[in-house]
């Protein structure tokens, strides 16, 4: 499916990174990284695994805590809020765990049902069932609302993780490794929902992969993270459009035969 025409609002600004620096004892992961997401976007985070890719997106989040820098979700300082703002605003961030994160004793419906059941204090049965049906209706997986995660494949355990995060109507969304261990028509199904649920929820959303392929497919901007750094970024075109042995091995890697 061809990625389909978004409205991206250049002029807000939904996360805003400056200067921002993560060390683990003496290993120095971001070195100082500025970057923009803009409302209504897809932005892909490219980079060799062990760059600092998934520690972005736990910085973003607050489960991890910068050495340096400055981070702002939806207008708030994300270093600088109480634990109470802190959990408010992690409603309106949908995270999509790389292994799906589901719960292995329950249900498909439990499992949807859980966040509701969490934060949404006094909701109907009425309500809850429309939400479990919707989500599962958004990702097509209806007919497994009454299965155990054991029983569905790995790329239906990904769209159920999906799911589940847009119970609650993120503004946001953050995918860990989306295609990751899926197989190629697989990745192409993940990859379409990725720009569905963009389209449909009108999230903005940071996609962190190193599957070129997933990047070319959902990514209205690609940033590529090398040495800590973001050293390139633009279209898919433009950031590979060099001989940069740093980057040209990417492309390599996945397009050439």
């Amino acid at each position: 499916m061809e990625k389909a025409k978004v409205e991206i609002d250049y002029t807000n600004e939904v996360i805003r990174i400056r200067g921002l620096k993560k060390s683990f004892e003496d290993f120095a992961v971001l070195r100082g990284i500025d970057l923009d997401l803009y409302q209504g976007e897809n932005l892909v985070v490219l980079g060799r695994s062990g760059t600092g890719k998934s520690v972005l997106i736990k910085l973003i989040s607050g489960l991890l805590t910068p050495d340096h820098g400055t981070i702002e979700v939806l207008g708030q300082e994300v270093t600088n809020i109480t634990d109470k703002a802190l959990q408010e605003l992690r409603i309106r961030i949908g995270f999509s765990f790389q292994n799906s994160a589901l719960y292995d004793s329950m249900t498909v419906r439990k499992n949807l049902e859980f966040p509701l059941v969490r934060n949404r204090k006094g909701i109907s049965r009425k309500d809850i069932d429309l939400a479990v049906e919707t989500v599962l209706d958004a990702v097509g997986l209806s007919q497994t609302i009454n299965q155990m995660p054991s029983e569905l494949s790995g790329g239906q355990r990904k769209r159920i993780g999906i799911a589940r995060t847009l119970i609650l109507n993120p503004e946001i969304m953050l995918y860990d490794e989306p295609t990751a261990g899926l197989d190629p028509i697989t990745c192409i199904e993940i990859n379409d929902l990725i720009n569905e649920v963009q389209q449909r929820y009108k999230t903005s959303s940071i996609i962190i992969t190193h599957d070129l392929t997933c990047a070319k497919a959902t990514g209205d901007r690609i940033a590529m993270l090398l040495d800590g750094k973001f050293e390139r970024a633009g279209t898919f075109d433009e950031v590979f459009d060099t001989d940069d042995p740093r980057v040209k091995p990417f492309f390599d890697y996945n397009f050439i035969r």
